[in-house]
Parts: C-alpha cells; structure tokens; sequence
C-alpha cells in the first residue's frame, strides 16, 4: 500500500461480491510508480488516528444488518440502498459543514459573478437568444470550476467515508495535483455527452438559419434531434464515475473512463434513478430559495407580473437579486450533488470489488465476522 489517500485497487482486495475477477486492465494497488509495500494501511498511514467508532449491534439506523457492518464515517460498510446513500451525502455535508460550505461557497460566488456579467453584457440585446448566448459564455468557466468543485469535495467525501475530519487546506493540498488532468477529464466528458446531442440538432439548426421554413421538415430534424438525447444521457451516466475514478485512484484521463464504464456495467439504470432523484432534490431546493427573492424583486419594484418569467429583459437590481439565490442554492446542493457522485462509486466498488474490507483496514477497524450482506454469505466466510 502507499501512503497516498488513493483507494485501494481490485487486485489488492479479497475475491469480488459477483464471484468474477476484474479485468486485467484494471489499476494496481499503487497506481503510477511502484512504491515499496508498508505495514500500515493507506488511509490510516495518511489520515491520523483512526475513527474507530461503530454502531453497536441492534443500534443501526437500518435494521439489524446495518448493525453488523462496521460504519467509521458517514456510510457503513456494506452495499448501501438509495436511501442510505443520499443520507450518507446529507451527513457528509452536515458533519464537514465548515470545509464543504466554504469551497462550495467561494466556487459558487465565482460562477454566479462570471453569470452575472456575462448576462449583464448581452442582457436585452439579443433577444431570445440571451440565454443562450450566456450559457456558451460562461460554459469555459463553469467547466473550470465544476472540476475545481468536484476535485475538492471528492477529498472531503472521501475523508468523511472513513470518519476522518478534513479542511479547506487539506482538501486542496491533496486535491491540487490531478486538477488539469480532471478538467481535461470534465471537458472530454461534456463533449461526448452534450456533444453527441448539439451534433444531432445540427440539422434542424443549419435548415432553420437558411431561412427554410417547411413544417413537415422541421418537424423530421427535430425528432432527430431529440433521438440522441438518450445517447448523451447514456454516455453521461456510464461516465459519470470517472472523475472519483481518477482522483481516488490516481489514475490517468483514459483509464478512468474504462474504470467508470466498468463500474457502470449491469448497473445503469439504477444509477441513473439516483442521479436523477438527487438532481430534482437539488433543483427543488433551488426554486424553493429562489422564489422569495423573485418576491422580493416584485415588491422593491425591480420586476414586474407580466415579466416574471422573462430573463431576456431583467433589471439590474433582479440580477443581482437572482445571482444571490444562485449563490445560496449551489454553496448548498454543490456539496450534496458532489457527495452523491462519490458515494456511488464507492457503492458500485462495494458491490463489485469488497471495497468495504479494505475501507474498514484503512479505517483501523478489527476484522468483522460478516458485512451484513445476508446474500453472500458464503463469499464473506471464504474470506476468513
């Protein structure tokens, strides 16, 4: 093991939950360098003291398996249900509130100000095209900081997996070194997804400049159009774990996409379902805190009822008050969306890899007797 917060790889784990061993391309226990074998786990060589703080039996907030996995942070130990997984991303962001609200806060404030000029400069002069045109403005930025934010908050859930407390400082100083090769990552990834979809509307947009306007045809390219959209959405979904691929295991651009796609395999719509019910949770969260300031707008006189959904014509002061909003909602949801994305990748390990015994290690747990994964039972005896 080295002494790196990286994730222990496959080959270095007991034999995987679905009886297959992984592929041969997949990572080594040290990714890049070889580095010479210690004694002491990775995380606990690097993190301190370990937490080693359990649930006693019959005390599990999940019945009694959940009782009989060790659970040093956030999640136990174990395959984790929808619900166990978006409560372990609420309690990720409640317990490190200080270190996740501050990142998120700081990255949040740079979004909404770069939103904010960009629609300022553009606001009212283009038309409909506004809002377009100020999401192709800020979309260079909004990459950056979606990697910055992603790469920090990776770190922190990572820590707080294991029960470990994390700063600001510490999440960047571990964070800083796989930045430019997460932001390639982030910018390979949108491509490919929103890519493929901005390709199939190509038609329908090229035959709508040239000034042609026959309905049956517009119609034909638009259903093109909306027939990649699956494909985006499938490509975003298997890929959708590359990113906590690369940071936690060191990993290269390449080999963290096959290590998503991987992961993903047999398990697609289930992280789909996630992903989505934790996108309406976020979104929910932001109309709810956007409606009072709209409010506030309409009474200060910065808006009107029969503009209340035009963003082409805002004032300045609904800007300002709209950006503020912004800020709130994303220093809030930013950690919580980011918590998910990690904790289904340690989810999907979990299932695949018996990530958990190498957690619990790392954690300076005891050896458990069992995971509390009644279904392989006779995989967790063999282990012992």
């Amino acid at each position: 093991m080295t002494d790196t917060p990286g994730w222990a790889s496959p080959s270095s784990s007991e034999p995987p939950r679905d009886g297959t061993r992984p592929p041969a391309d997949a990572p080594a226990a040290v990714p890049g360098p070889s580095a010479p074998p210690q004694a002491a786990p990775a995380w606990g060589a690097q993190y301190g003291q370990p937490n080693r703080g359990t649930q006693p039996p019959g005390q599990g907030p999940y019945g009694w398996e959940s009782a009989r996995s060790p659970r040093p942070g956030v999640i136990p130990l174990r395959p984790l249900s929808i619900g166990e997984l978006l409560d372990g991303a609420v309690t990720t962001v409640r317990r490190n509130w200080r270190t996740a609200l501050t990142l998120s806060l700081g990255i949040a404030v740079v979004d909404q100000a770069g939103a904010f000029v960009a629609k300022l400069l553009v606001n009212g002069r283009t038309g409909a095209s506004t809002q377009l045109l100020t999401l192709l403005a800020t979309m260079p930025l909004s990459l950056l900081l979606d990697a910055l934010a992603v790469a920090l908050l990776t770190i922190v859930v990572s820590r707080a997996v294991l029960g470990r407390p994390v700063t600001a400082g510490d999440a960047w100083r571990d964070a800083r070194p796989r930045l430019l090769q997460l932001l390639g990552l982030t910018v390979l990834t949108t491509l490919m997804s929103v890519g493929v979809v901005l390709l199939g509307f190509t038609p329908l947009i090229g035959y709508t400049a040239g000034g042609s306007d026959t309905p049956g045809t517009a119609a034909l390219l638009f259903l093109v159009g909306v027939l990649t959209v699956p494909v985006g959405l499938w490509l975003l979904i298997r890929y959708s774990m590359a990113a906590p691929a690369l940071m936690l295991e060191k990993q290269g651009v390449v080999t963290a996409l096959s290590r998503s796609r991987r992961l993903a395999r047999g398990s697609w719509w289930r992280i789909l379902g996630i992903v989505l019910l934790s996108r309406v949770l976020a979104g929910i969260v932001g109309v709810t805190l956007a409606i009072p300031f709209r409010f506030l707008g309409l009474v200060l006189g910065l808006g009107s009822m029969d503009r209340l959904g035009d963003t082409a014509h805002e004032s300045v002061g609904m800007m300002v008050l709209t950006a503020l909003a912004g800020i709130i909602a994303s220093a809030l949801t930013t950690p919580f969306l980011a918590a998910v994305g990690v904790l289904v990748y340690i989810d999907q390990r979990i299932r695949r890899e018996a990530l958990d015994i190498e957690l619990a290690r790392a954690a300076g747990l005891p050896e458990q007797g069992g995971t509390g994964w009644s279904g392989h039972a006779d995989q967790t005896t063999a282990r012992h």
